[in-house]
């Protein structure tokens, strides 16, 4: 039996459902106050538990008769007030996925870390999975956390565990509603004027689900995979959005100045009214980065060819 962590987000209920697509034997960890999101919800099939990832004994419960594990659980936030939950999300938890996979002697253990968890490459070159990544100052508390985890699963790899890392650009797709990425179609669908100069990489979620399913059931361990369909810069991708959505696209270039004056201008009225906004100092410094990332190595491993950017978009919009 299978069992995935993170069952009822987005990502994790994509997977659910193309592992059952093979007839696959799924048992689903989800949290007291979770919901099981509409795509799963009358499938049968999946074993349901509840249980905490930071919970040790429940994790022993939850892992009774399994053979492989799809860790897709994290917290992410890019907010620092958020660091130290983060960091026992996705650091702690992991720990305890590992040690209990070890224990139960698990023989396949995949799991999904990003590609904040990468270094930088130089000016102009795409970043690969040889990119190591080094502490700054501008790193978010959420690149971090992935980099820390990640390095728990190298420590459990070099002990004997039986694992690979998957490292996503951003995931996009027509079930991820109003969360995560689906925020930045509901912002563009209502009308958005302005666009920053950086770009970053994209790919669909039954891409990363199906790239998961192939490595898993490969013999391919100790290594990691950057999971990335295409580059698009924010002005192209916003463009493309508004286009589906028959709005005006984006016409205005943001300046950096612009994004750190209204960053400080929601901490003003956040120190007020104790609302929580989603442009943070680290987002506001990453808008105007421009990444590039290589997905050679998927390709090449698992013959793989990813859905283009501009399809996923139009389902989206479509279905929004």
């Amino acid at each position: 039996m299978i069992l995935v962590t993170g069952a009822t987000g987005f990502l994790g209920s994509e997977l659910i459902r193309q592992l059952l697509l093979k007839g696959e034997n799924v048992r689903a960890i989800m949290r007291e106050t979770s919901v099981i999101p509409a795509l799963l919800k009358n499938e049968k099939k999946i074993e349901w538990f509840t249980a905490d990832i930071l919970d040790y004994f429940a994790l022993k419960d939850a892992m009774e008769g399994i053979s492989k594990v799809y860790h897709c659980a994290a917290f992410i936030s890019f907010d620092p007030a958020d660091k130290k939950r983060m960091k026992k999300v996705n650091v702690e938890g992991t720990v305890n996925l590992l040690n209990v996979s070890m224990e139960k002697n698990i023989s396949r253990f995949l799991h999904v870390s990003s590609v904040a968890a990468l270094g930088e490459s130089k000016k102009d070159e795409f970043i690969t999975e040889k990119d190591q990544w080094e502490y700054s100052p501008d790193r978010s508390a959420y690149s971090i956390s992935k980099y820390e985890s990640e390095m728990e699963v190298f420590r459990a790899a070099a002990e004997g565990l039986n694992a690979v890392i998957v490292n996503p650009s951003i995931i996009i797709g027509k079930n991820a509603g109003n969360e995560g990425s689906g925020q930045l179609f509901e912002t563009i669908q209502k009308g958005l004027k302005y666009y920053p100069g950086g770009s970053f990489g994209y790919v669909d979620v039954e891409d990363v689900a199906k790239a998961m399913i192939l490595l898993m059931d490969s013999d391919i361990s100790d290594e990691r995979f950057i999971i990335n369909a295409e580059n698009w810069s924010y002005r192209d991708l916003f463009t493309e959005i508004a286009l589906n959505f028959k709005k005006n696209p984006p016409k205005i270039a943001l300046k950096p100045w612009m994004m750190q004056l209204a960053y400080l201008g929601t901490r003003i009225i956040a120190a007020f009214t104790g609302k929580k906004f989603n442009l943070t100092r680290d987002t506001a410094t990453s808008a105007f980065k421009k990444r590039k990332y290589s997905n050679n190595k998927i390709k090449k491993t698992l013959n793989l060819d990813f859905k283009p950017i501009k399809d996923s978009i139009g389902e989206i919009c479509r279905d929004f």
